[in-house]
Formats: structure tokens, C-alpha cells, sequence
């Protein structure tokens, strides 16, 4: 069914204006703070890097500040959460270590808040708005929730603080709010544009019950909303303690440099790099349950002088289903690995940073989908699909130069493997429970050594994944296992990082079991793509065994630590499907490492008889994917080993005249 334009939406279909349009917009209806070039030249540079790091310091303590507050495990244990410090039009100046695709698009839930709120209802001291609508911003799909707040010294509008974190269910058709057979986003949790809830201080119980409503576990999402309501006033604390020891001026005019020496600097980097072009392609597969397309996002890098583009013309149009994202998604999918490979010895100011690239995009494409398009997988879907795009083209652009070619690194998990489970828990109260094992994902290789296995996520400096006692003690689940897969990183001359998979059974939950939401990329096309001549990291792979003998093996006191150990009916699952889990039934996800880089025949023999030794890869894999042949004591038979490398290199040789002659 085609997706038609809503008449009226285009309100809501925002592209971030520049600070003086901002500024001339809102400026009649708030005082806005502001210093000259002139209070900026006149900083010292202790004084400016003593407040920078005070400022770099007020957002990590706003990261504690909601891990204490929250109760979600996603929140507290996942980290899937970020902060931002902005200044008085939605410039951002600082943001903090946890999940850089939340804070990509802050900027512009502020900006579109100055432009349509500063009239009616009005900016006042002790506001704060929420918005979950990605088409204006401030997080990159529905369950994205940021908490934005203004910041007043004196009468003027001096700063914003702002608060995001994934909620694990804000309503819609499915558990979690991930709805699988999505056509539309009438399908999904409804996009809220910023709110006012809370006003002089108070939180509005009117405006909160309204947004408690939808939910299904509405207390659960009470906490984390009181969570950044205490970040944001925590955060305020801070810097008003700042202004009154360093002053308005001394301060804004250090948001002023740090947003300037960011651009400054990444502007010269850029600099040093060769000129060219590079292309990528990424690839979905499944936009919905049932559907059996390819979908792809396609990007062209152009690098002149100090300069980029991002050129995402040729992306596909958007799909009915809930894999698209729109333009915050976009920029969603840019800046974390700008942050990771090119900006790590900068100040994380993407204010700055964004002043330093265009970005050409088609509206009404994957990535930058218009109204009323699906979105609620956006975050993992088509903005992770542009990060895996955007790694390999800005690390083969870092590859070209001797120094920072060290930053390149090959694509990283290339997909989430979703498991979203929800009914009632061991203590008998209806729980949603988003499972975060994935964030043990394989980091690609680099061009001087293997990707960390089960590392994480490039795009989350400080994820984590949950332990497996608190997994179990907030849902009602119990591990077979969880550990690191071998084969699962892309090999190469320098290996990607390993996946990981995850076995578990319902425990304590009453019959017949709980609903299941699944939705996971990367099964028909690996995802985690390698760099010059790496190969791919592992495609995902999750199965369910359905009236299975698992209590049986239990009972006999049997461990099982194989799924070829377990009887029952197997059962594959799609990519996107909304099911049961019974309890006699075990679910097994198993998610994608990092990609390699280099040719896998040029890998040093003994690091790779060392990773069969460990274990990280089969001795099948080290023979036909490595060419490493082995004694009988499992030392490298050097000979057999040259000669098996030089007959790969030459099969493949004839394999590309054959493809070359038939086309």
C-alpha cells in the first residue's frame, strides 16, 4: 500500500535552520543570550579549557545522574541513553559518551521548539518539553524520548540541557512498540512534537497522564521521565554554579570557541587528507513481516579540501514498514562515526562539527522519509544501515593518509538483533523487556590489528551489555548460555571482532508463555562489510525450539551448552515476526561481529593457528577462508601452506575471468 503525504504535516517535517534564523524567529518572543567575537578572542586558554572540561564534566555527571534515577534495565545497564549541553539556539556544544546516534539530532528538537513554542505556550524559567517525534527531532524513532530545558541567567535564554533515553514501550500495535507488520506509522507509537510537561518548575499531571496513556508499562516510564526531569535540574545546578563563578560572558564565549575549534580543527584534518570520492552501498533485507525485498541506502563521499559531502541520491524510496528513518535519523547515522574515527582528540561538538559537511539527501527515501511513513525500527534499521554506509566510506577516505589511516575501522555489528519479550514477570507484573545481549557486538578490524571481540558498538562509546543475573532478575528468563561464537568476525589480514549468541528459557512465568516481537536485519546479506579486501563479519541468526525437552535435561541434571543437545520442533525465524514464547520453548539469537580488513590470505600464519588454538575460528575456516594448513599436532605446515594460499589466489584469478567473459 503506497504511503500518500498527510496534508499539514509539513509543519513537522523540519530541517535545522541556522542560529540566526533561529534567533530572528524567536528573539521577539524571548531574550536571547549572546556574546561577540570580541568576548570570545579575549579568552585565555586556561580559563577556556578549565570551563570546557567543566562543561564536558556536567554531562557525564548527567549520565550517572539518570542511571541512578532510572529503573530501566535498558537505562541502567545498557546505557542506551545520552545527554546534550546547548547553547541559546540549539547549537550543541557538548555531548556525552553513551548512545552518539540519540544526541545527533538534539540541535534540532531545540530549534523547532524556539521557532513554534516561544509565541505559545512560551519559554519561561522551569520549563521543560518532551518530544518522541522523529520528524522534528530530538531522537531518532518514537521510543527515542528526549527532555529538553532552558537555562535562564537573569531574563535571558542563556543554554539548554537535554535529556534522551530509549523507553522500552511507548504503545502501538506490538510489545515494545516495534511493530512488525507496520505500513505506516498510524501502526506505531503516535509521534509526540514537544510538549511542555513540566511549566515554572512543576510537572503538568495533565500533559504527563496523556503521555502515560499509551503505554503499557506506564510506571516504568513515570521513573525514567522523573529520571531526566532530575538529570536536567542536576545539570542546570552545575552550570549555574559555573556562570556565577566564571560569568554569562567568560562562559558562552567558551560554548562559543568549543563549537568553533571543533570545526576548526576537523576542518584542518580534513585538510591533510587526499581529495576524492568514495562510494558505498548498504543493504536491508525485510521491511515488514511477510516481505521479502532488498532495500538499499547508497552514499557518495566527495572530500575537497577541507571540506565533505554526503550524497545520498539512488537510496530507495521509503518502504511500507517500519525500517525507515527520516532526516533526524539521517544525520542519526553520520555523526557517531565522525565522533569514533575523526573527531576523537576534538571537543564533541556537533554544532561545530556539522558546519564542516553537506548533506544531500531525497525526501521521501528510506532515510529520509516523509510523513507518515513507518519508523519505529528507524534507529536500528535505516540509521544504523547509514552508519554502516558512512563507516566505509569515511574509513577508506581515512585509509588514503599515513597518520590517520589508525582511526579507519571496518563496519561494526551491522545489524541489531531485536528480541522484544512481554507479558507478566516472576512477581506477577506485566513487563516489556527489550533483550540488550546485542550490545556485545563484534568492532571491525583495523588497518594495524584485529576488531575487539564482543566489543560493542562503535556508534555507543560506553554501551554495555547487561549482566545476565540482572537480565534474569528484572525479566523472567533463564540462560543456557551467552558467549562469544567463533567464525562470527569478518576474517581478514586483521580480523573483525566476534559476535555473540545467547540461549534462554522462560522461568517463573505462568502459562502459556509471552509474546515475542523479533526483527533483525543481516540475514540474507551480511551486514558488517569489511575494508580493502576484509570480508564480512557473519550474517544474524536466530531460531526458536518449540516444545522442546529442555526441563527434562534439566531434571536429569544434564548442563547444555549446544542446541543440537535439545529435542523439539526448530523453527527459523524471519526477519520480522510477531509470535509466542511458550514455555517449554528455547529462543537462541546469535548477532554479527565486526568486518576485516585486508586480504584473509595475507593473515600471519601463527595468528591464525593462535585463533584456532582460542578457538575464535574453526579449523575449517582456517584452511578454506585463511589457507592455513596444519600438521597433526596442530602446528602450521608452512609449505602446505604457501602452496594452499597461492592455489586460492589463483582460483580466484580464474573466477574473475569467467564472471568478466560472461558479462
Amino acid at each position: 500500500m503506497p504511503v500518500h503525504p498527510v496534508p499539514g504535516s509539513e509543519k513537522f517535517s523540519y530541517r535545522p535552520s541556522s542560529a540566526a534564523k533561529v534567533r530572528e524567529i524567536a528573539s521577539p518572543h524571548v531574550r536571547l543570550h549572546d556574546v561577540d567575537d570580541d568576548a570570545v578572542a579575549e579568552l585565555d586558554a586556561l580559563t577556556y579549557e578549565v570551563v570546557r572540561h567543566r562543561l564536558e564534566s556536567i554531562t557525564d555527571e548527567m549520565g550517572e545522574a539518570i542511571v541512578r534515577m532510572s529503573g530501566s534495565l535498558v537505562v541502567t545497564d545498557a546505557n542506551d541513553f545520552n545527554f546534550a549541553i546547548l547553547d541559546e539556539v540549539g547549537e550543541t556544544v557538548q555531548i556525552g559518551l553513551y548512545n552518539t546516534e540519540l544526541s545527533a539530532c538534539s540541535d534540532m528538537a531545540v530549534k523547532w521548539t524556539l521557532e513554534n513554542r516561544a509565541e505559545n505556550p512560551g519559554i519561561r524559567p522551569g520549563d521543560m518539553f518532551l518530544c518522541n517525534d522523529p520528524w522534528v527531532g530530538g531522537g531518532v524513532h518514537q521510543n527515542d524520548v528526549s527532555l529538553f530545558a532552558p537555562l535562564f541567567v537573569g531574563d535571558e535564554l542563556f543554554a539548554w540541557t537535554a535529556a534522551v533515553a530509549h523507553q522500552v514501550d511507548l504503545g502501538g500495535v506490538s510489545p515494545g512498540s516495534w511493530t512488525v507488520k507496520s505500513t505506516d506509522v498510524f501502526w506505531e507509537s503516535l509521534p509526540t512534537p514537544p510538549l511542555k510537561i513540566v511549566e515554572n518548575g512543576q510537572l503538568r499531571s495533565d500533559i504527563e497522564d496523556a503521555w502515560l496513556r499509551r503505554c503499557r508499562i506506564p510506571a516504568l516510564v513515570a521513573l525514567d521521565l522523573r529520571a531526566k526531569i532530575g538529570a536536567n535540574r542536576m545539570a542546570q545546578e552545575r552550570l549555574t554554579t559555573l556562570v556565577d563563578k566564571y560569568g554569562a560572558k567568560t562562559v558562552k564565549a567558551v560554548m562559543r570557541r568549543m563549537l568553533d575549534d571543533a570545526e576548526r580543527r576537523l576542518r584542518a584534518k580534513l585538510a591533510e587528507i587526499p581529495d576524492g570520492e568514495w562510494t558505498s552501498v548498504s543493504y536491508q533485507d525485510s521491511a515488514r513481516q511477510g516481505d521479502d525485498g532488498l532495500y538499499t541506502i547508497r552514499l557518495r563521499l566527495t572530500k575537497s579540501g577541507d571540506s565533505m559531502t554526503l550524497d545520498f541520491r539512488g537510496t530507495d524510496p521509503q518502504a511500507d514498514g517500519l525500517i525507515n528513518c527520516t532526516y533526524a535519523g539521517l544525520r542519526g547515522g553520520i555523526m557517531p562515526i565522525l565522533l569514533a574515527t575523526l573527531c576523537g582528540d576534538l571537543p564533541w561538538s556537533p554544532g561545530g562539527i556539522y558546519r564542516c559537511f553537506d548533506i544531500i539527501s531525497e525526501p521521501g527515501s528510506i532515510n529520509d522519509a516523509t510523513f507518515p511513513a513507518g519508523v519505529s525500527k528507524a534507529s536500528v534499521a535505516s540509521a544504523w544501515a547509514t552508519t554502516n554506509a558512512v563507516t566505509e566510506c569515511i574509513s577508506g577516505m581515512l585509509d588514503t593518509h599515513t597518520e590517520y589511516k589508525r582511526n579507519a575501522m571496518s563496519v561494526c555489528v551491522g545489524s541489531w538483533d531485536l528480541a522484544v519479550l512481554q507479558g507478566m514477570d516472576q512477581r506477577g507484573v506485566p513487563f516489556v523487556g527489550l533483550v540488550s545481549d546485542p550490545m556485545a557486538g563484534g568492532l571491525g578490524a583495523q588497518p594495524h590489528s584485529d576488531g575487539v571481540d564482543t566489543g560493542g558498538l562503535a556508534c555507543i562509546p560506553m554501551g554495555r551489555v547487561p549482566d545476565v543475573e540482572m537480565t534474569e532478575f528484572t525479566y523472567p528468563m533463564m540462560y543456557l548460555w551467552r558467549r562469544e561464537e567463533p567464525d562470527s568476525g569478518g576474517p581478514g589480514r586483521f580480523r573483525g571482532g566476534l559476535g555473540g549468541s545467547s540461549a534462554f528459557i522462560l522461568h517463573d512465568s505462568p502459562a502459556p508463555g509471552v509474546a515475542l516481537v523479533v526483527s533483525g536485519g543481516g540475514k540474507a546479506i551480511p551486514q558488517s562489510s569489511g575494508l580493502s579486501g576484509g570480508y564480512p563479519a557473519n550474517t544474524q541468526f536466530d531460531v526458536a525450539i518449540r516444545n522442546s525437552n529442555i526441563r527434562e535435561l534439566f531434571n536429569e541434571g544434564k548442563m547444555v551448552n549446544d542446541l543440537e543437545d535439545i529435542s523439539g520442533e526448530l523453527e527459523h525465524m524471519p526477519p520480522h515476526l510477531e509470535s509466542m514464547l511458550g514455555t517449554a520453548d528455547v529462543y537462541f539469537m546469535a548477532w554479527q561481529g565486526g568486518g576485516g580488513y585486508g586480504d584473509p590470505v595475507s593473515r600471519e600464519p601463527q595468528a591464525v593457528a593462535m585463533d584456532a588454538r582460542a578457538g575464535k575460528i574453526t579449523v575449517g575456516a582456517a584452511t578454506e577462508i585463511y589457507g592455513v594448513s596444519f600438521t597433526d599436532d596442530g602446528t602450521v605446515d608452512e609449505t602446505a601452506t604457501a602452496e594452499l594460499r597461492q592455489a586460492i589466489r589463483r582460483d580466484r584469478a580464474a573466477e574473475a575471468v569467467e564472471t568478466k567473459m560472461k558479462g
